[in-house]
């Protein structure tokens, strides 16, 4: 009795098949991320979802996915994806990364919070109608760091004008001060609703959001000058060590 021909089996293919459970690593700029290949890929016309495709992916020395950039927030990319929450804190920051991944719904969430919507249609608006404000910023920061030289504390005068009419006043409140006029950093006038108390929070927020520790009071001189000129100064206190 001749035995039947024994055939072999045909070659198996050594590529692994992607499944949505398969568990992938992530190297962003550093930071080290464990998830589904589903969860990156919730998003398929995403950049993030893109970089698992041949042409594009990039892998680090332990062969994991790398992208090269911070990845400080990403996690609260990765929560979205995994539960569609979207972050109440570092806003700025996540709605950035949502940008670069091009994950829409996330970016259209964010911009409907009311902590984004506050800063960008509110605060930001705001300062956009305050001449020079950011230069202002940089020079205040300059100077601080100028005069901490064995200090403790540096000391910047800022002028601020609301109004046409207090620009009007500015030369004889400047002279008034008994401080070069070039020392001092002015604001304003602006055309907006918001105050000098508005405009002094902001201030303060952009230059602690620097990494800066600063606190801001009013600088009294003579009350009894004509043009009460000490409502229009105030000093910034830069704290070092």
């Amino acid at each position: 009795m001749s035995l039947p021909d024994y055939k072999s089996p045909g070659k198996q293919s050594t590529t692994p098949v992607q499944s949505k459970s398969q568990v992938v690593q992530l190297n962003i700029g550093g930071h080290v991320f464990i998830t589904t290949l589903g969860t990156i890929r919730k998003f398929p016309t995403s950049t993030l979802a893109d970089l698992f495709n041949g042409s594009t992916k990039r892998m680090d020395s332990e062969g994991r996915y790398f992208v090269d950039r911070d990845g400080t927030h990403f996690a609260y990319i990765l929560e979205y994806l995994r539960t569609e929450k979207v972050p109440t804190v570092h806003i700025q920051e996540v709605h950035k990364d949502a940008l670069y991944y091009d994950i829409k719904p996330l970016v259209k969430a964010i911009e409907e919070t009311p902590q984004f919507f506050g800063e960008m249609v509110g605060r930001q608006q705001f300062l956009a109608r305050v001449p020079n404000y950011r230069e202002n910023l940089e020079v205040i920061v300059r100077v601080a760091r100028a005069e901490a030289i064995a200090s403790r504390y540096s000391n910047i005068i800022v002028c601020v004008v609301r109004t046409e009419d207090d620009l009007a006043r500015y030369n004889n409140a400047i002279d008034s001060l008994g401080t070069p006029k070039e020392s001092v950093v002015s604001f304003g006038p602006w055309k907006a609703p918001a105050s000098v108390d508005d405009l002094l929070d902001c201030v303060k927020m952009d230059i602690e959001a620097k990494g800066y520790k600063v606190k801001i009071q009013p600088h009294n001189i003579d009350k009894g000058f004509l043009f009460k000129s000490y409502n229009f100064f105030y000093k910034l206190i830069f704290t070092w060590w």
